[in-house]
């Protein structure tokens, strides 16, 4: 099992900034494989936002190269997502993903609104 604690949403204008962290808590000695952010706009699917392996590498979605910056710190299982430059059409629901032994965890999200 997996538990999933977000934090860092908010209301910001255009061109601001916003910072969110997921903090997983695991029950046994197993290490998370990747962890992400994904978002969902009303009226939307969710849609990938970043990801990132145990390793390091990492992966974006189009609409976030340049703007955003995922990393991690696997000694204390945490993702952040650091948000720049954000624009309206940011704004939704954040998840938290993980994938730990082969299963998919979801955090309960935190919502992100971007007024222009």
């Amino acid at each position: 099992q997996v538990r999933l604690v977000e934090s860092g949403g908010g209301s910001v204008q255009a061109g601001g900034s916003l910072r969110l962290s997921c903090a997983a808590s695991v029950t046994t000695i197993f290490s998370i494989n990747t962890m992400g952010w994904y978002r969902q706009a009303p009226g939307k699917q969710r849609e990938l936002v970043a990801a990132i392996t145990r390793s390091g590498s990492t992966n974006y979605a189009d609409s976030a190269k340049g703007r955003f910056t995922i990393s991690r710190d696997n000694a204390k299982n945490t993702v952040s997502l650091q948000m720049n430059s954000l624009k309206p059409e940011d704004t939704a629901v954040y998840y938290c993903n993980v994938v730990y032994i082969g299963m998919d965890y979801w955090g309960k999200g935190t919502l992100v609104t971007v007024s222009s």
